[in-house]
C-alpha cells in the first residue's frame, strides 16, 4: 500500500495558521486542513479544553493530547468526540481524520502511511503553542502512535496505545478475518467506501512497515502506556503482552477487566485515568 517507506519526512507542507506560533498560543477552537509530507489533506480540529479554564498557567504550560482514531473512525464520529471531551479535562486536544476517512483526502493504507498524518497533527499541535505533546491511539491508531514515536524520536512526550495489534496480518479472530476481507478484496473495498465511509488503497504494502512490536523498543525513553481489554474481540491479550515485553521496564501495561475493543469500549473512567497519566508524564 506504500510507494516508499513512511516516516522519513516529519514536517507538514501546509501552514494553515502561520500567524500562530509557540510564543502566541491560542485559547479558541480551530478547524483546518493540514497537509502531510506526501501531499494528503487531513481534516483536523483543535479544542483548547482545560486551557480555557485554567488562567493560572499559559496555554504553553498545558499538555496537548493528539488522538489517533481506529479504522473507520473520523473526527466527527460520536465515539471520537466523546474521547476528545473526556481528555479535554486534562489539557488541549487535537483530533483528526486519517487519510481515506471522513473529509480527509487520500485512501487508507491501514496503518502504514497514516504515520505521516499523525506527524502533521503533532506538528500542528506544537505550532499552536504547546510545549508538551502526548499521543493517544486506538486500534489502528494505537499501532500508528507506536510507529510514530519510534520513527520520530523526540516529537512526542508521552504515548498511549489502546487496543493495538502487536503484529501485522493477524487473522486469529472472526472480526479480523472480516477486516482482512474488506481490505484485500475489491468488493470489500467497495463496501467499505459506501457502507463504512472509508476509502481503502488497493495496493499491498511495499515495503511492509515496521510492526508495532518492532517499534516499541525504539520509543524509550519516552513514557509509554499500553492499554488493552481482556474481552477484546479483535486482538487477544497475547498482543498487549507482546508489546509490554518489548517495552521491558520502559512501559506500563493496563489490562482492563471486561473491556472490549477500542474507543467504543473505553469508558469515561478509563479515559479519565488515561488523561491523568498523559498529564502527569507530558504535563
Amino acid at each position: 500500500m506504500s510507494t516508499g517507506p513512511a516516516g522519513h519526512v516529519a514536517r507538514s507542507t501546509d501552514r494553515p495558521h502561520s500567524e500562530t506560533t509557540r510564543e502566541t498560543p491560542v485559547r479558541t477552537r480551530l478547524r483546518t486542513f493540514l497537509r502531510t509530507s506526501d501531499g494528503v489533506s487531513i481534516d483536523a480540529v483543535y479544542d483548547p479544553g482545560a486551557v480555557v479554564y485554567d488562567t493560572s498557567r499559559t496555554p504553553a504550560d498545558h499538555p496537548v493530547v493528539v488522538v489517533a482514531h481506529g479504522f473507520t473512525g473520523a473526527v466527527d464520529r460520536p465515539h471520537v468526540r466523546r474521547v476528545a471531551r473526556a481528555l479535554a479535562r486534562y489539557g488541549a486536544v487535537v483530533t483528526f481524520s486519517f487519510r481515506g476517512h471522513g473529509a480527509s483526502g487520500g485512501r487508507s493504507t491501514v496503518g502504514d502511511r497514516e504515520v505521516l498524518d499523525l506527524a502533521a497533527a503533532v506538528e500542528w499541535a506544537r505550532e499552536l503553542g504547546h510545549a508538551r505533546v502526548g499521543t493517544v491511539g486506538f486500534s489502528m491508531g494505537g499501532s500508528v502512535v507506536l510507529r510514530h514515536a519510534a520513527l520520530y524520536p523526540g516529537q512526542t512526550d508521552a504515548v498511549v496505545s489502546v487496543s493495538a495489534p502487536a503484529r501485522w496480518y493477524y487473522r486469529g479472530t472472526a472480526p479480523m478475518r472480516r477486516l482482512h476481507w474488506l481490505v484485500t478484496r475489491p468488493e470489500g473495498r467497495v463496501l467499505s467506501r459506501y457502507g463504512l465511509r472509508t476509502r481503502i488503497h488497493h495496493r499491498d504494502w511495499d515495503p511492509v512497515p515496521l510492526s508495532p512490536v518492532e517499534a516499541v523498543p525504539r520509543i524509550a525513553p519516552t513514557p509509554l502506556l499500553i492499554v488493552h481489554g481482556d474481552a477484546d474481540g479483535y486482538f487477544p491479550v497475547d498482543h498487549p503482552r507482546m508489546l509490554a515485553a518489548a517495552a521491558a521496564d520502559q512501559g506500563e501495561l493496563w489490562l482492563e477487566p471486561g473491556m472490549g475493543h477500542a474507543e467504543n469500549a473505553a469508558g469515561d473512567e478509563l479515559l479519565g485515568r488515561i488523561g491523568e497519566w498523559v498529564a502527569g508524564r507530558a504535563g
